[in-house]
């Protein structure tokens, strides 16, 4: 086959340093869309993007040229740099270390793209922390609470 495909989608999910709830309402809507950018400038496809003042979800179609690893790490750092040259945060804006990535089925893009922006409701009744806790678990990701929070 002279052509090499790809279709991968990834469920994403960090949060800020310490849960510190420092996305809020007057810079959301600049965080995501540089995060989106970021996203692009990777290869990846930008599929929907939300969160929390204290977190973010995304739900992309992976780069095919470019490393899980790689990609978190100029999505995470891109972003927080930014962040702190243009000052939208009061002090030094960090995201915590880890992140989660979710693989997703194609047929269920849908249901997660629901889920990312229905973000407000699920947290009127659930942590970031339960609401990470549940995807471990749901994922049967194996973890030593010590080291999923920073």
């Amino acid at each position: 086959m002279p052509q090499s495909l790809h279709s991968n989608f990834a469920h994403i999910i960090f949060s800020t340093k310490n849960r510190e709830p420092l996305i809020t309402e007057d810079v959301t809507d600049r965080v995501h869309a540089y995060l989106t950018g970021i996203v692009k400038d990777q290869g990846a496809v930008p599929v929907s993007v939300n969160g929390m003042p204290d977190h973010v979800h995304l739900l992309i179609k992976t780069s095919k040229n470019v490393a899980d690893a790689k990609f978190m790490k100029d999505l995470k750092g891109g972003s927080s740099t930014w962040v702190n040259e243009e000052s939208l945060v009061q002090g030094k804006f960090q995201w915590q270390a880890g992140y989660g990535w979710f693989s997703v089925s194609p047929k269920d893009t849908d249901a997660v793209v629901a889920y990312i922006q229905n973000q407000a409701e699920h947290h009127k009744v659930l942590s970031f922390q339960d609401e990470f806790r549940r995807f471990l678990k749901t994922y049967q990701v194996e973890y030593d609470e010590r080291y999923v929070w920073d």
